[in-house]
């Protein structure tokens, strides 16, 4: 089965070009990024752009941010606190243009907009350490059983991940293993394969598995997705607002991953190790659209759609396998991809909606919810030539909506002082027997480790001050923690002759923590 899968991309990948950060000016993430229904902000360019209809003047905005990120784990109870890295961003810079017609009905104002902003940080560090029952070898050899040695000759070298994969029929990390002398068939050209970490019995007859005592994973995630976006709204008897955004985006990632296994072995430590490199870039385009009602002063209503983003992307990788075991000549083996080997395919990631409703209190309080409906069942992939690829039908099973809660509330102390509170609360889109790792996931190329997402709570607070009429600074503080479960490798089985070769990997508890300050400065003219 897994030959039915292309190397670079897989379900999990998707989902990772698919997310977004509450990102924005300070103000609209001291509320929780619940402005749905407010506008009067950049942020509607790509929430509701109907929002920035209600601007009476042009402005100039740009934030600045700094970022707190740590992740910790637990397996099994074994506890690894990452470090905290700390981090200058230049969120965004934005203009938004204010053209009055003149008329106090119908058409009274035409606005227009232009930003830069960041919607998501991918910069992470996270390790983990334990010991589990299975070893990385387990897995390679599972996923080998069925095909011939012939299948995983040393790799050669290729322009592309689709040349690189025919060679193999699919099966990246049963053929590294092999050639990191990781597994071996039981016998000489059959297609039955064992971990090469344990010996035979004194007989011959029994092969003993040894479980390695000293698992270690080091993973190091750096990248971002930059949207530039273009708008227009319109107000109409300061009643209706429509207005609508398109936007192109710019998609970098970069990962680089440190796997070792350790097996205590007489006096000594026989090792496995698999570092892997993998580099995302890239190039898309989307559309937002919007409207707003005010029926009466004191409600404001709205709903807005926001397309897919359709990606043209290019992945590069490398991955190496080695192994030292004392019992064997040579002791010493390793396996390597070939260099420069790269993909190009395309991704259509998520869609959403988002229904906002706001409160004016008086007149000075407002309270603003938003829930936004995000669907990752449509989420594709294909090839260059616009071929599915295979792995669509498990994103269609095993995803389905994320839902997210937003509520900020502002109060105005002084004419020239206000300040906000918020959260956000969002749920994982994976379903249920895939987030709770009941079924196997089928991991891109030679990089067997990947986390399930399980849910993101977020809590806000803030202050905004005007020094003039037109000069204005907003500060935030914003907490969040991002719930997952990693793994090393995929649970996985395969069945020759009618015999069932199992491989069970235990989930680890990972959240990643991030504390940022936000401060935005403005002008209005």
């Amino acid at each position: 089965m897994c030959s039915t899968f292309a190397f670079a991309q897989g379900e999990l990948d998707a989902y990772r070009y698919s997310q977004s950060d509450i990102l924005g000016t300070a103000r609209s993430i001291s509320m929780g990024g619940a402005f749905g229904a407010l506008g009067g902000d950049i942020s509607s360019m790509w929430t509701n752009p109907a929002g920035l209809g209600v601007y009476h003047s042009s402005e100039i905005v740009t934030t600045l941010s700094f970022n707190n990120i740590y992740a910790n784990s637990n397996w099994n109870g074994t506890k690894v606190n990452g470090d905290k890295n700390l981090r200058v961003n230049f969120d965004n810079i934005a203009y938004v243009g204010y053209y009055p017609t003149g008329n106090d009905e119908g058409l009274i104002s035409w606005n227009v907009g232009f930003a830069y902003n960041r919607m998501k940080n991918f910069y992470r560090n996270y390790r983990f350490n334990g010991h589990q029952s299975y070893s990385l070898a387990d897995y390679a050899a599972v996923k080998a059983n069925g095909e011939g040695e012939s299948n995983f000759s040393p790799l050669l070298s290729s322009t592309t991940a689709d040349d690189t994969y025919q060679q193999l029929g699919g099966l990246w990390m049963p053929a590294l293993a092999y050639q990191g002398g990781a597994i071996g068939a039981y016998l000489q050209g059959g297609d039955i394969y064992h971990s090469a970490f344990g010996q035979w019995s004194k007989d011959g007859n029994t092969f003993n598995f040894w479980s390695p005592d000293d698992v270690n994973l080091n993973v190091h995630e750096r990248g971002y997705i930059d949207k530039y976006d273009f708008s227009f709204a319109t107000n109409i008897s300061n009643t209706f607002f429509i207005g609508a955004t398109l936007a192109v985006t710019d998609l970098y990632y970069k990962m680089n991953s440190k796997y070792d296994e350790y097996f205590g072995t007489g006096n000594d430590k026989d090792h496995l190790y698999l570092d892997n490199y993998k580099k995302t870039d890239g190039t898309g385009y989307s559309f937002n659209i919007g409207a707003l009602i005010r029926p009466v002063d004191a409600f404001r209503f709205g709903v807005a759609y926001c397309s897919p983003t359709w990606y043209k992307l290019t992945d590069y990788y490398q991955g190496e396998l080695g192994t030292s075991i004392s019992l064997y000549d040579p002791s010493d083996m390793t396996g390597r991809t070939p260099d420069g080997v790269y993909t190009d395919y395309k991704l259509r990631s998520s869609d959403k909606w988002i229904f906002s409703a706001a409160a004016i209190i008086g007149t000075n309080a407002l309270l603003s919810v938003d829930y936004e409906l995000e669907n990752f069942k449509n989420v594709k992939l294909s090839d260059r030539d616009d071929n599915d690829y295979a792995d669509n039908d498990l994103i269609s099973k095993d995803f389905g909506s994320s839902n997210t809660l937003k509520v900020g509330a502002e109060v105005k102390v002084t004419p020239q002082f206000s300040i906000r509170c918020g959260g956000s609360w969002r749920t994982s889109p994976l379903k249920d027997d895939f987030k709770n790792g009941k079924l196997e996931v089928y991991p891109s190329g030679t990089v067997p480790n990947y986390t399930l997402y399980k849910g993101t709570d977020t809590y806000s607070i803030g202050f905004g001050y005007r020094f003039t009429p037109h000069f204005y600074t907003d500060f935030a503080c914003v907490t969040s923690q991002y719930k997952e479960d990693a793994y090393a490798f995929p649970s996985a089985s395969s069945t020759v002759n009618n015999t069932k070769y199992s491989v069970v990997c235990e989930p680890v508890s990972l959240k990643t923590n991030l504390t940022q300050i936000a401060l935005t400065f403005g002008y209005k003219f």
